[in-house]
């Protein structure tokens, strides 16, 4: 029996020694800790400097946001680095990032794990540098905003692989996302600028960067499944998606499923589908007096709902639901509730209403859009001609409108002070509005040229 227990210890620590070594070959330092070759700046002048072992970037007044840059761009790859910010200062981690005199005269553009020691408690999040803004701010995941320690050393963990990106902050899970855009790119460290003297020769350190491009499944760390993730690859369903039950509303190419919300089919002009894109098109500015709305040609009422639009200056639309097509069989729009889809600076429709009640992922006549998750941030709107993220969630009564990641409305329908809001706006001849158990999901024409696409829908 002992001969037999020898060879068994004697072969696992051989499988243990091989293992160790074939981890110590697939990782890389980025860093040799005593000097900054293989790393050039970009873009801001802040002063960056190797002290203990450490990369030191110190901030500077009246420049723009510094990044110390990998000289090799990275795809697919895991990479561990340790992190510690003075608390006053903003910062974050380039991945998949480059530099292009075509772009900006230069601007350092892609992917950032944000390093953010405020109040606010971002770190982690996902940040699309000198181009969408937030992709994933951590108003997605409470329970990552927790993980951050800004009076010491932190380590994160990104993992890009494929489209999958996924970021860890000493071990949580804190963000998610499906991304096509940037599949390639260099790696940097931010010094963020800043506007206030008194942050001057403030520092942020980096350690222990390092490495892996090859073998990344056997390394690749187990995602929460408790933290939401974000898809942002056009008309697509990741696996995850289709395990919580999400479907396509539009399927990205046909009428299927949808007609007009005065007609038994769908409008023969005034809609455009090209590319996996819906397209409203421009009539004369008025309500449904081109194509007409389209609605769902099923009910809903327990659901969560996502697609991106992109708007033309000036334009008008919305998102409705709880649609009863058979409240209104005259000239205008259908009636439900409204997710507003406005340019708040260019349309006057944003001046009217009660206390700015009609715009940008307002309840249409009803209530404010206000940033929730950030309340002394404005909305987070991405601009004219891009594409920006509306959610829209009901369960039972409650109601949340999201914009672009960040909550901007929540209420409940069906109580005092929600009819008392009904009273007061252009609904209160509709008796019971928007509270029927369930009702179409309609698209508005108001007579502008408005995009949406990545419609989907799961119901609860």
């Amino acid at each position: 029996m002992m001969p037999r227990l020898l060879l068994f210890f004697s072969l696992m620590i051989l499988i243990n020694n091989q293992s160790s070594a074939k981890d110590k070959d697939d990782w890389k330092d980025l860093f040799n800790g005593q000097d900054l070759r293989g790393w050039v700046q970009l873009n801001g002048k802040a002063d960056y400097r190797v002290k203990d072992g450490s990369i030191v970037g110190i901030s500077k007044f009246n420049t723009p946001n510094s990044f110390l840059c990998t000289d090799r761009l990275y795809d697919d790859f895991i990479l561990e680095l340790e992190v510690k910010v003075d608390p006053d200062l903003n910062s974050g981690i380039q991945f998949r990032s480059n530099s292009k005199p075509d772009y900006m005269e230069g601007r350092v553009h892609g992917y950032q794990a944000e390093i953010d020691p405020s109040d606010r408690a971002y770190s982690g999040g996902i940040y699309d540098e000198g181009r969408r803004g937030w992709i994933y701010p951590l108003s997605l995941n409470a329970k990552g905003q927790k993980a951050f320690d800004k009076n010491g050393w932190n380590k994160y963990r990104i993992e890009a692989i494929g489209n999958e990106i996924s970021i860890f902050v000493n071990g949580v899970n804190t963000s998610n996302i499906i991304d096509q855009l940037s599949p390639t790119g260099f790696i940097g460290l931010q010094v963020h600028s800043i506007n206030d003297k008194k942050l001057i020769g403030k520092s942020i350190e980096w350690r222990d960067i390092r490495i892996v491009t090859k073998n990344l499944e056997e390394y690749r760390t187990k995602k929460d499944n408790e933290v939401q993730e974000v898809n942002l690859v056009p008309n697509t369903l990741s696996e995850r998606e289709k395990a919580e039950g999400w479907s396509f509303l539009w399927d990205g190419k046909s009428t299927n499923g949808w007609r007009g919300a005065k007609l038994d089919n769908f409008p023969e002009s005034g809609w455009e589908m090209k590319d996996g894109i819906l397209t409203v098109l421009k009539s004369d500015g008025g309500e449904s007096t081109g194509g007409g709305d389209i609605i769902t040609e099923k009910k809903y009422g327990e659901f969560e709902l996502s697609l991106e639009f992109k708007i033309t200056e000036g334009a008008n639309s919305g998102i409705k639901y709880f649609v009863d097509p058979e409240l209104n069989k005259g000239p205008g729009s259908a009636i439900g509730l409204e997710y507003q889809i406005l340019d708040d600076k260019n349309h006057p429709d944003a001046k009217k209403g009660v206390k700015d009640n009609r715009t940008l992922a307002s309840v249409y006549d009803l209530i404010a859009a206000t940033n929730l998750s950030e309340p002394n941030r404005k909305k987070e709107f991405r601009g004219v001609g891009k594409w920006n993220l509306a959610r829209i969630v009901v369960k039972g009564n409650h109601i949340e409108h999201w914009l672009n990641g960040f909550k901007h409305i929540d209420f409940e329908r069906n109580t005092q002070i929600y009819r008392a809001l009904v009273a007061y706006s252009k609904y209160a001849k509709w008796p019971k509005f928007g509270e029927a158990e369930k009702g179409h999901i309609l698209l508005q024409d108001h007579g502008d040229t408005v995009h949406f696409r990545s419609i989907k829908i799961r119901e609860f």
